[in-house]
C-alpha cells in the first residue's frame, strides 16, 4: 500500500469518527426553507484540467495558518498554537523571526491571519487572540527578527470559537478583517459590533473612507470567514463556516447582509445575499481562500481536500474536489511561481497527526 492510499485510508477512518464535528464545534440549528435552484455557473477554465501535487515545501510545522509571500518569493507563515512566525525560503529553509507573547492559543485560537504592508515589507500585521478580545497588532521585520506587537484594532468580542482571523490588503491601501460570531450569533445582525463581519480599516485601525455604515463594518450577517480573497477583476470573495446545514463561499458586497443565523446557505429571501457556492458541512469547512486562473481553491478541513469553483464575472460554477490524502487542508495560496502552495492542518487536536505533519505543499495546475 502506498503512502497516499494509506492516507486516504486513515482520512475515512478519521472522518467516520468524528461525524458531526469539523474544523470548529457546530451545533444543531433549524434549517431554513431552500429556494430555487440557480442557473447553472461558468465553466472551468480550460486553460488547466488538474491540480496535483508535485512537492513538499516543508514539514514539522505546528498548525500552519496563515501566508504572507516576499517580493523574492519566500514567505511568512504563522503557527497558531506555537503563536510563532516563520520565514520559508525559496529552498524550504524554515527560520523562526519570533514569538507573539501574551496569546490564547489551542481549539481555534491564536496566531491566525496575517498580512505584510503592500508598501513596506519591514510592517507585519496579525490577527491574535488573547484572554480579554480578539484584535490585530501592526510588529516590525527588523533584520529578519520580529518586534513588539502594536495594538491597533482591540474589542472584538472573544468566546471559545469562532473567531473568523483572515486578513486581507486591498488594492487600495485598507485592510479587510474577518471576524468570526463568537458563538454569539446575534453579534452578527448588530451593526455596531465587530463580531460576525467583514471590517475595512485603515493601516492604523480606523473605519476607512466609504464604508457603508460610517464604521469599520463592511458586511455582516457572518458566522465564522476564515478566508479571503481578491479575483482579477478585484472582487472580493469569503469563505465561510455554515453550522449543520451548509458550508459557503460568497461574493461579497458593501454592506451586504449575509444572514446568519436566520439561515444557513442559501433561502434567505429579501435583505439577505445567497451565497455562490454551497456545501454540506461534512464536506468542506472551508477555511483559507485563494483565487487564481478565474478560479477559487478553499481548504476544505472536514472534506480533507481542496476544492475548486470556477468564477465567472459575478457567479460561480460547479465545485471540484482535488489534492486528498494529506488529512485536513487549510490553506491554498497562490504562489509567485503560479502554484499554489497548500497547508495541512493535522496538529490542531482534531486528528491524529502523520510523520512530518504539519506540512505546505506545492499544487502545480496542468
Amino acid at each position: 500500500m502506498d503512502r497516499r492510499t494509506l492516507l486516504s485510508s486513515v482520512a475515512a477512518l478519521s472522518a467516520a469518527a468524528l461525524a458531526g464535528c469539523s474544523g470548529e464545534d457546530r451545533t444543531p440549528k433549524t434549517s431554513p426553507s431552500t429556494s430555487p435552484a440557480p442557473t447553472p455557473g461558468p465553466e472551468p477554465d480550460e486553460s488547466w484540467s488538474d491540480l496535483e501535487v508535485v512537492d513538499t515545501v516543508a514539514t514539522g510545522l505546528n498548525v500552519p495558518w496563515g501566508i504572507a509571500f516576499l517580493a523574492d518569493g519566500s514567505a511568512l507563515v504563522s503557527q497558531r498554537d506555537a503563536a510563532s512566525i516563520v520565514r520559508i525560503s525559496t529552498t524550504g529553509d524554515v527560520d523562526e523571526l519570533g514569538r507573539v507573547r501574551g496569546l490564547t492559543t489551542g481549539v481555534e485560537a491564536g496566531l491566525m491571519g496575517i498580512a505584510v504592508d503592500p508598501d513596506d515589507e519591514g510592517v507585519l500585521y496579525a490577527f491574535v487572540t488573547t484572554d480579554r478580545d480578539n484584535r490585530v497588532v501592526r510588529m516590525s521585520l527588523d533584520g529578519g527578527t520580529l518586534g513588539r506587537p502594536e495594538p491597533i484594532l482591540t474589542g472584538i468580542a472573544v468566546g471559545g470559537r469562532h473567531h473568523g482571523g483572515r486578513l486581507l490588503f486591498a488594492p487600495d491601501g485598507h485592510l479587510f478583517v474577518a471576524t468570526g460570531d463568537a458563538g454569539n450569533g446575534a453579534l452578527a445582525q448588530d451593526r455596531s459590533s465587530l463580531n460576525g463581519k467583514i471590517l475595512r480599516i485603515t493601516r492604523d485601525g480606523g473605519a476607512a473612507d466609504g464604508n457603508p455604515f460610517d464604521n469599520r463594518v463592511w458586511s455582516y450577517g457572518h458566522r465564522n470567514v476564515e478566508g479571503l480573497a481578491l479575483d482579477a477583476d478585484g472582487r472580493l470573495w469569503a469563505s465561510e463556516f455554515g453550522e449543520k446545514r451548509a458550508d459557503e463561499l460568497n461574493l461579497i458586497e458593501a454592506g451586504g447582509n449575509y444572514g446568519w443565523p436566520q439561515v444557513e446557505g442559501t433561502g434567505g429571501g429579501e435583505g439577505h445575499i445567497d451565497p455562490q457556492a454551497t456545501w454540506p458541512t461534512s464536506e468542506a469547512s472551508p477555511a483559507g481562500l485563494g483565487i487564481t486562473r478565474s478560479t477559487a481553491f478553499l481548504g476544505a478541513l472536514q472534506g480533507q481536500c481542496v476544492w475548486a469553483v470556477p468564477l465567472g464575472g459575478e457567479r460561480a460554477g460547479k465545485p471540484r474536489r482535488f489534492v486528498e490524502g494529506y488529512g485536513r487542508i487549510r490553506n491554498a495560496v497562490p504562489a509567485p511561481d503560479g502554484s499554489l502552495w497548500v497547508t495541512t492542518s493535522n496538529t490542531d487536536g482534531r486528528r491524529t497527526a502523520d510523520r512530518g505533519d504539519d506540512r505546505i505543499l506545492r499544487a502545480e495546475l496542468s
